[in-house]
């Protein structure tokens, strides 16, 4: 498998691909307490990080793995907002949407005790809009057009709605791709927009318990029994959901798993894993939206699904080696594929 795809690896890219997301951006604020707080007590944070969350980190790493990036989403003004429009020109993203006057992007909140997280959030600018707010987002042949989770629920998610609702994003006959991250609050999705996201037959891309919400939104029934067993079966019901969900979807399904790696699905053929890269296990933020711009930047760049999430699964490990922070930091491609061809070598 990985000599496969180290064969394919082009010496020159004779394109500029793009990837636009239709995902939300706003400022998120680390604080590393080393108990959580209970009601009406004080708790002094060891450390306080910030960093860029939502689509932003997404962006971040189609642009380190080759890929001209677009944010397509609400921005405002304020110092949420100047943060994040400098984190956007340092990682060379082009914001395409609208600003918004008099209203500043949200914020989070993130306390962590080393083992477990609590959030707290307010939404800003980036969750405001209306049903034309992408209505200059017009992808070219071969983009990959990435929507976040985020942009599913609050007034983002019918903008989503009429961006699909379009005869040009049609699957029959759009000449570019579209990258959906699910979220595990599916069950705040209206069921208007998932109707439009399954007839999108988007790429599906998710994490276990992601899968599962929308298997259960969906009333898929899963069988439990493998997981039931002493050895687990880990691998068997992460087949058995990839299978269930693919039938259903009538669309490209990727299941992602960490060190496990993925497994996927094009509807009609049969499921595959792709291998992960064990890693050193760390109180940091998920790997996912690096395994997600990682992902979208090779599918622009021309490359199948399955060498795709190969390399994306080495752009995911590497990430957490390299983290900011807590942050994974998503390597180049060079690295990647670097980083593949030594585990050939081993």
């Amino acid at each position: 498998m990985l000599s496969d795809i180290v064969n394919k690896i082009r010496a020159q890219r004779d394109h500029e691909p793009t990837v636009v997301s239709l995902g939300q951006t706003w400022v998120d604020m680390l604080m590393r307490v080393p108990e959580m707080p209970q009601p009406g007590r004080f708790v002094e944070a060891g450390t306080v990080s910030r960093s860029i969350g939502g689509s932003f980190q997404v962006l971040a790493a189609a642009g380190r793995m080759g890929a001209r990036t677009e944010l397509a989403s609400m921005m405002g003004t304020g110092p949420w907002a100047d943060c994040i429009a400098d984190a956007l020109r340092r990682a060379h993203i082009t914001h395409t949407g609208r600003t918004l006057p008099n209203q500043d992007n949200g914020m989070r909140i993130i306390l962590s005790d080393g083992e477990a997280k609590s959030y707290v959030a307010h939404h800003g600018a980036e969750s405001r809009g209306d049903a034309d707010a992408y209505r200059n987002v017009h992808p070219q042949k071969g983009d990959v057009v990435h929507i976040g989770s985020n942009a599913l629920m609050n007034d983002g998610a019918t903008a989503v709605h009429k961006f699909l609702s379009r005869p040009e994003c049609q699957p029959q006959t759009r000449d570019f791709r579209i990258v959906l991250n699910s979220t595990s609050a599916l069950r705040l999705v209206n069921a208007q927009l998932l109707e439009t996201l399954i007839l999108a037959r988007p790429i599906w891309s998710m994490n276990r318990q992601q899968a599962y919400s929308l298997a259960e939104r969906l009333s898929i029934s899963i069988d439990e029994t493998p997981t039931l067993r002493v050895s687990g079966g880990f691998d068997e019901s992460m087949h058995e959901l990839c299978t269930a969900l693919s039938d259903v979807l009538h669309a490209p399904i990727v299941l992602r798993a960490g060190s496990r790696g993925a497994w996927i699905r094009q509807h009609g053929e049969g499921v595959m894993h792709i291998d992960g890269f064990p890693t050193k296990a760390t109180h940091i933020r998920s790997a996912g939206p690096v395994h997600t711009g990682a992902l979208c930047a090779l599918l622009a760049e021309g490359w199948d699904l399955e060498a795709s999430v190969q390399i994306a699964n080495a752009a995911a490990a590497l990430s957490i080696a390299h983290n900011a922070d807590g942050v994974p930091v998503c390597p180049s491609y060079d690295e990647a594929t670097a980083f593949i061809k030594e585990r050939l070598a081993d």
